[in-house]
């Protein structure tokens, strides 16, 4: 059980995820056509709508899901976040997000949420557990890996697509988890690799 008094609350951990829960408070509440992912005009060179689209949601409870995963995400890996790496995580896990609806999604003309992103750092937190020799890493990392597999063999819940009036785009959650895989992998490796002693 987590503990109030344990959370990480000092700025470092906690002002990136608090800007993004009031960035997709305020896009929620405002016209969002010039920020949605939308296929035909990305490729006419909309670029920002690879980033923007992130922030927004189809309903209310779209909005509420994603933005109570940020704070449980910041309550279990919170301590972890530096304004460095959160950035890193957002960027690339939006990045491949994105990348990956676009190229291999053709059937996807449109794409809003942070699930995609909130997967990647689901899997970077579980990887940081494991540098951390914190062993429910391991348990975290099978369990998103697993949602995720199942999601590509078993297909989109349905319950949840009544829940946010949307198809479930499973593979942003793919994609995403892999941006942030990524940059969790490359910490890991990083660390480890710095700490070795010199022969």
């Amino acid at each position: 059980m987590i503990r109030i008094a344990s959370l990480p609350v000092q700025p470092q951990h906690s002002a990136l995820p608090f800007i993004v829960v009031i960035l997709a408070l305020l896009a929620f509440m405002v016209d969002s056509s010039l920020f949605h992912f939308q296929r035909d005009l990305f490729t006419q060179g909309q670029w920002w709508r690879g980033l923007t689209s992130h922030f927004l949601h189809t309903n209310f409870n779209h909005l509420l899901l994603n933005l109570a995963a940020v704070v449980l995400l910041w309550a279990l890996h919170g301590r972890f976040y530096t304004y460095k790496n959160y950035s890193a995580v957002f960027i690339a896990s939006s990045i491949t997000t994105t990348f990956g609806i676009y190229v291999y999604s053709p059937e996807i003309s449109q794409y809003v949420g942070l699930s995609g992103v909130l997967h990647g750092f689901f899997i970077w937190g579980a990887l940081q557990d494991i540098k951390n020799k914190d062993k429910t890493g391991y348990l975290l990392l099978i369990g998103v890996i697993g949602k995720v597999a199942y999601e590509q063999i078993v297909g989109p819940s349905e319950d949840v697509a009544q829940l946010i009036s949307a198809t479930v785009a499973i593979n942003a959650h793919l994609w995403g988890m892999i941006g942030g895989a990524a940059v969790g992998l490359f910490s890991l490796f990083y660390g480890y690799k710095i700490k070795s002693p010199e022969l």
